[in-house]
């Protein structure tokens, strides 16, 4: 393997792929797949040190000159994380993300919640309110801690309400605030 994780089975074979690469490349039915510039392998490589149960999967390079870049170029990037297969796509040119679509990651406590919140912000990231932020890549996510949504789906109406009430009026979410407003504290 190189100084890239390229090594057998990363890497698209120009001629047309190999049996093991085939089995390599298998992925879900359906795969988000998120447009960069010319970053996805960088991209792909930061989210998989994340979260467990990641891994970048493929590097495709492409077999000829195309908008994003010369053939031999990181043209694709299969990776999973956190059990999801993503695809990123080297584009060329930039390409706008919205809050219509996101990635949200349920937290298993507020120490996850502030680690992958800095981490995600660093380097450019952009933090919004209510749990979300922008990557350095412009990627939306919402960061998100286990136990909140039940607070708001609660049957404790009123609870419901506090919480809901609190988290829109943060950036960071923080669950002890959260609980503390549902509790009615």
């Amino acid at each position: 393997m190189d100084g890239h994780g390229r090594g057998p089975g990363r890497d698209a074979n120009v001629n047309g792929p190999t049996e093991s690469m085939t089995e390599s490349m298998t992925m879900s039915k359906i795969s988000p797949c998120i447009w960069y510039v010319n970053e996805a392998e960088d991209a792909a490589r930061f989210y998989c040190s994340l979260l467990p149960n990641s891994s970048v999967d493929r590097v495709q390079r492409s077999p000829i000159d195309n908008p994003s870049g010369k053939a031999g170029d990181v043209l694709v990037v299969g990776f999973t994380l956190a059990g999801q297969s993503f695809i990123g796509l080297n584009g060329g040119s930039p390409a706008q993300f919205g809050h219509a679509v996101s990635f949200t990651v349920h937290c298993d406590d507020q120490a996850e919640v502030d680690r992958l919140w800095d981490a995600l912000l660093a380097d450019g990231g952009k933090p919004q309110q209510c749990g979300w932020l922008n990557d350095r890549w412009g990627v939306p996510w919402q960061i998100v801690p286990k136990g909140f949504t039940e607070m708001v789906a609660s049957d404790n109406l009123e609870g419901s309400k506090r919480a809901m009430t609190a988290m829109m009026g943060m950036v960071k979410l923080d669950l002890a605030a959260l609980k503390k407003a549902f509790d009615g504290g």
